[in-house]
């Protein structure tokens, strides 16, 4: 799918996995055409004195302190959440799956909140338009594991994905990766030990063991912890 005033230069394989499950509802289509349009982030995308196009955060949120993303939000949960407890930072959430997407959008109609923008989209198609060093605090909650090691590079933790992130992120910003795949949490220690604009916060089993303070779980997390899989959290600062 391609975006207005977005180039599609994104590589030919996904670090996400399906992006429509069940049919949706009449309201849910209404919802993606008429509230995402609203909600677009795209919406606030220039032109900089140099030429290049690129995302106008200011304007996108006005008077907010901060701007956070959360890279493939589910359902939505933790990015509501975010929102409500922190209504001074505007947020991007950016997620692929239409059903989630058509979720969150459900949430927001009862709900007052005007820091969330939305990117319905691969968040690779985003990167180059986001300002350097404009994001203090990254999300990637329960990314899709692709548990067959021939997939392995198709993870999110792979140097293609951190290349641009570390970008985007502010010095000292916070990235925040939970899983409750033991492998995925073994290569993303290693890709991010690996790449010197990450520090790994961790000095302390507890530190990964034991979730965030301002933690909400998710419907994925109940799912994993239903099925005894243990959560793992892990915090990354940009250096």
């Amino acid at each position: 799918m391609k975006k207005a005033g977005i180039t599609n230069n994104k590589p030919s394989h996904n670090f996400y996995g399906k992006r429509l499950g069940r049919k949706l509802r009449n309201r849910q289509r209404e919802y993606l055409e008429v509230d995402l349009r609203q909600r677009n982030i795209l919406n606030f995308l220039g032109k900089t004195p140099e030429g290049t196009k690129r995302l106008d955060l200011a304007k996108a949120f006005p008077g907010k302190t901060a701007v956070w993303l959360e890279i493939g939000f589910g359902s939505g949960e933790h990015l509501i959440h975010q929102a409500k407890v922190n209504p001074d930072v505007g947020l991007i959430g950016c997620e692929v799956y239409l059903n989630g997407v058509a979720s969150l959008l459900g949430k927001l109609r009862e709900e007052d909140l005007d820091n969330i923008l939305l990117y319905q989209d691969d968040i690779r198609s985003l990167f180059p338009y986001i300002p350097d060093q404009a994001i203090e605090r990254v999300f990637v909650l329960y990314p899709d594991p692709w548990p067959k090691k021939k997939h392995h590079r198709r993870r999110f933790v792979t140097p293609e994905h951190l290349m641009p992130l570390a970008r985007i992120m502010k010095p000292g910003a916070r990235l925040r990766i939970a899983t409750d795949i033991s492998d995925y949490a073994r290569q993303t220690v290693e890709q991010l030990n690996l790449n010197p604009n990450f520090e790994w916060e961790a000095e302390t089993p507890s530190d990964w063991k034991l979730s965030w303070k301002d933690w909400q779980t998710t419907r994925y997390e109940k799912k994993a912890l239903l099925n005894n899989r243990t959560p793992i959290y892990l915090t990354f600062r940009r250096v």
